[in-house]
């Protein structure tokens, strides 16, 4: 399982809004570009995707820009890789989709996905933004 570049790109960007969370109003996309060396058009379709998922507060024009909709410590990885991904889904037997699967009615590994993903979902909800945008503690 791997999660995509931008992906990783929303979570890296949003510990960065995180350290500015009560220090300044509004953060803009080129502030944030320039401190993750991330590409600014990228930014701008992450402000987009995160906007509409609720994870933060766009403004648009003269003293525009953004911040979190929430405290850091309320914003989950979970949210941020649901924001851009969707669903936590590791199989389709978990996803509530149209399943195509030859062996569906005989599996017997069919009824444990459910936990394994609940599982995989709650060790990523238990990671909030507030503990990403910290320096990690040495060693």
């Amino acid at each position: 399982m791997r999660l995509s570049a931008q992906t990783d790109y929303a979570v890296v960007m949003l510990a960065a809004a995180a350290r500015h969370c009560g220090v300044s109003g509004r953060l803009n996309a080129t502030l944030l570009a320039d401190e993750t060396g991330l590409p600014l058009p990228t930014v701008q379709k992450l402000v987009s995707h995160l906007s509409r998922a609720g994870l933060i507060e766009s403004t648009r024009g003269t003293g525009g820009g953004f911040r979190l909709a929430r405290p850091p410590a309320a914003i989950s990885l979970a949210d941020i890789v649901e924001a851009i991904e969707g669903p936590i889904a590791l199989t389709a037997c978990v996803d509530g989709g149209k399943q195509d699967c030859c062996i569906d009615q005989t599996c017997r590994v069919k009824p444990h996905w459910n936990n394994v993903n609940g599982a995989v979902r709650g060790a990523l909800a238990g990671v909030t933004l507030a503990s990403l945008s910290k320096l990690p503690e040495p060693a």
